[in-house]
């Protein structure tokens, strides 16, 4: 069996090339604000995203958002180096202080189907920021040199995306940081291409159920039935309602508005007759007078925690979840930065007494409360409190329906190659600490952090379950109906479904799908599967991203995705269950074999299976060992020991027959 991973090859990418009569026009315009404190706003609030400097060799510094060097006097959406949205490339603005103000004001307002969802609401602070980027001009005369980027073949790409795929990472496997370049490989988002829908495993189907969202992010669903869907750009949350086994929705309109970015939602009490409906807005959470059926907010929402950190820019979602009693409420906060740059230094008595008010690696400065999961309670009498550490982006968070533990769905840090830091899912430790700023994945030092926190070695928490790197691991579900006209197999009950909403910072696009977490009695494997993919077309245009994931009230599972701005539903249609394929690594005799089974529901006398993984597909045969065999298992055994690289994914071709 092949044993390690083609070698990656470097390419150029477009030429980016500015003129000097780009800072010729920024020089002729000087807005009003204090350059200093625009500094100080753009580096708490705008730099995880946007560059404001040049790199080594004057090279253009990518991120998550297009750098903004040179940014006055630009057309809007001319950069050829980033994927814009087709609504800002024809938006004919031109960058000033006019234009500047309005669009950091609302963009959505400004420009209608930007994905550009973080506002700046004061008017000193948009003064300060504008006059700061005044001062980014690009040197006379510089024409950029090409970027690099990395491609080949990767088993973690979009290419290779299938439903039912097995995904397995472990820390064994992971790279040394910078093994190749940092990435900046942005979507362009294009239409969904004619009569295309997402690919499912086989038995579901998946239909477009709504259409003509704007930003359409975390969704939930009412004990009635009802869907409820934060369009967070618009500051607003959506309510649908829908008949059971219905392709579309009865009634679509706005529930509340005028909302600060809203985001994650909770009903509460948990049961038949929630009282309230619990929403998490940028750094804040407030409830609104809830009772089933309600279509419209029926009052204006009542502050439960008025401010969640002192920073409130860089990762600006914030998902909210009760625990399994009713007593407690959980926050989700992340980062305002990448990996802390900005945090400042600390000596050990301060850090000491810091970490006994805070929690074990807890941050400080402009990331203080950041990077967290805090917890009050429902009334939010109790003051804010750290339950978990070191969770970079927290962004979906769940709790198991059985077993109550606490789950968060992550994204990790960037910068350090494709195939570092994973995202991950996992069941989140009260007083845990995961590593961020300066671990990841236990005890693997972050080598821009290096030296900094010597006495923290050894103490991160490895998480649960390890997805690709800059997979954007968003909200996570866990499946609940037990019937229902959409209800999935049995065997899908109390999983975990998490959204990722796709790569920019991988030369090769990963995410872009929705997973499978499959579980054993509430805990997890260490596997991921694909379940929900097709909404990438190249390795430059996307159709969708996908942000939500929720059960109906019929057992289907719902889908939202940003891009287009659509909601999917996925039904189970098929009378059979289908074949379920499970693997694991054996030892034997000090050596690590692939175990795979093939369970199905019907016997038949004959089976013919065909094994596929990332780094090679053989049928049942010479290459496998059959281990036991009856007329519904099948257990083969890979006949040769694994060498080096665990295979990263395992993949049923068939079905089983």
């Amino acid at each position: 069996m092949k044993t390690s991973f083609p070698q990656a090859k470097r390419i150029p990418v477009a030429t980016l090339s500015w003129l000097a009569s780009a800072a010729m026009a920024a020089a002729q315009e000087t807005p009003p604000g204090d350059v200093e404190r625009g500094n100080q706003f753009f580096q708490t609030s705008c730099a995880l995203c946007h560059s404001d400097a040049l790199g080594a060799g004057n090279t253009v510094v990518i991120k998550q958002g297009p750098t903004l060097v040179g940014v006055f006097g630009r057309q809007a959406g001319t950069s050829p180096h980033f994927a814009f949205t087709p609504s800002l490339r024809d938006s004919g603005l031109a960058w000033n202080t006019e234009t500047l103000h309005s669009y950091l004001a609302n963009p959505a307002a400004a420009v209608p189907g930007t994905t550009m969802s973080v506002t700046t609401p004061d008017a000193g602070d948009r003064a300060d920021v504008i006059a700061y980027l005044a001062t980014l001009t690009v040197p006379a005369g510089i024409d950029l040199d090409k970027l690099p980027t990395v491609t080949g073949p990767d088993p973690d790409d979009w290419q290779r995306a299938e439903p039912g795929d097995h995904h397995y990472i472990t820390v064994a496997d992971l790279p040394a940081p910078f093994a190749t370049p940092s990435a900046g490989n942005f979507p362009t988002v294009v239409a969904r291409p004619a009569n295309t829908n997402p690919s499912v495993p086989e038995g579901f189907a998946v239909k477009l159920f709504a259409s003509g969202l704007s930003n359409p992010r975390i969704v939930r669903v009412a004990r009635n039935g009802d869907i409820f869907v934060s369009e967070t750009g618009q500051n607003r949350i959506r309510i649908l309602r829908a008949n059971d086994g219905a392709d579309t929705p009865l009634l679509n309109q706005v529930f509340a508005q005028g909302l600060d970015r809203p985001f994650g939602t909770a009903f509460y009490p948990a049961g038949d007759d929630p009282r309230w409906l619990y929403i998490a807005l940028n750094n804040s959470v407030v409830r609104i007078p809830y009772r089933n059926g309600d279509l419209t907010a029926s009052a204006a929402p009542q502050v439960v925690v008025p401010r969640l950190s002192d920073t409130a820019g860089g990762h600006t979602t914030r998902d909210i979840v009760f625990s399994q009693d009713g007593t407690r409420l959980f926050i989700s906060v992340g980062s305002s930065s990448n990996v802390g740059e900005q945090m400042g230094t600390r000596t050990p008595a301060q850090i000491a007494a810091w970490e006994a008010e805070r929690g074990l690696g807890a941050a400080w400065g402009n990331e203080a409360n950041r990077a967290n999961i805090l917890v009050t309670d429902p009334e939010g009498s109790q003051p804010l409190r750290t339950y978990a550490t070191g969770i970079r982006n927290p962004v979906g968070l769940a709790v198991h329906p059985t077993a109550g533990d606490l789950w968060v769905s992550t994204n990790e840090r960037d910068g350090l190659g494709d195939n570092l830091v994973p995202d991950y899912v996992t069941r989140v430790r009260e007083g845990g600490f995961y590593g961020w700023p300066w671990y990841y994945m236990g005890n693997f030092e972050d080598p821009r952090r290096a030296g900094a926190r010597p006495d923290l070695a050894g103490r991160a928490i490895v998480p649960d379950v390890l997805e690709q790197a800059h997979s954007a691991s968003l909200q996570m579900t866990f499946y609940t109906a037990n019937n229902g006209v959409a209800a999935f197999p049995a065997q899908y009950h109390g999983d975990g479904f998490v959204a990722l909403h796709g790569s920019w910072n991988r030369a090769t696009r990963t995410g872009y799908k929705v997973v499978r977490i499959p579980l054993n009695n509430g805990v997890p494997t260490g596997r991921y599967d694909d379940f929900l993919t097709g909404f990438v077309t190249s390795n430059r245009n996307v159709w969708g991203r996908p942000v939500g994931v929720a059960v109906a009230h019929d057992g289907a599972l719902l889908v939202t995705e940003d891009a287009n701005g659509t909601i999917w539903r996925v039904a189970w249609t098929s009378p059979a269950a289908p074949p379920v394929l499970s693997a694991s690594i054996s030892e034997e005799g000090g050596q690590r074999y692939l175990v795979v089974t093939v369970t199905r529901s019907s016997p038949t006398p004959v089976w013919t299976v065909e094994i596929s993984t990332d780094l090679m597909t053989w049928a049942a045969g010479p290459a496998m060992v059959t281990v036991s065999e009856t007329p519904t298992q099948l257990v083969l055994r890979d006949a040769a020991p694994i060498q080096g690289v665990t295979p990263r994914f395992v993949r049923l071709r068939g079905p089983a027959q």
